[in-house]
């Protein structure tokens, strides 16, 4: 038993409140419960059985080239995989393909 309830909420967006995961629990337990939760007090977790969240804020950082340098940590023999890909190509014929620039600044190979 139990419902599921959906939110969308800006990953950052300071002026409106300082953490949105939090944010968006916040919201959803009022709206269930009734019960007005002010931004400064401690959530009551006590209804809660489940949560699933997903948040793009790492995801636009890796995008944007926002954030520290990263490495990509593959199984050995697997270096190359992401810079191979599928081969699709929009003009299969193109003698000067130009590949997208990768997003990791050095790859680690290691054994499992």
């Amino acid at each position: 038993g139990g419902q599921v309830r959906t939110m969308k909420l800006l990953s950052v967006d300071p002026a409106n409140y300082p953490d949105a995961p939090r944010e968006g629990i916040r919201r959803i337990l009022e709206s269930e419960t009734g019960i007005k939760m002010p931004q400064s007090s401690p959530i009551d977790t006590s209804r809660i059985e489940w949560i699933r969240m997903g948040t793009t804020v790492a995801t636009n950082a890796l995008l944007e080239r926002k954030g520290e340098r990263m490495a990509l940590v593959v199984t050995k023999g697997f270096k190359d995989v992401l810079f191979i890909g599928n081969q699709a190509r929009p003009k299969l014929f193109d003698l000067e393909i130009v590949c997208p620039e990768v997003l990791y600044e050095e790859v680690v190979e290691v054994d499992e």
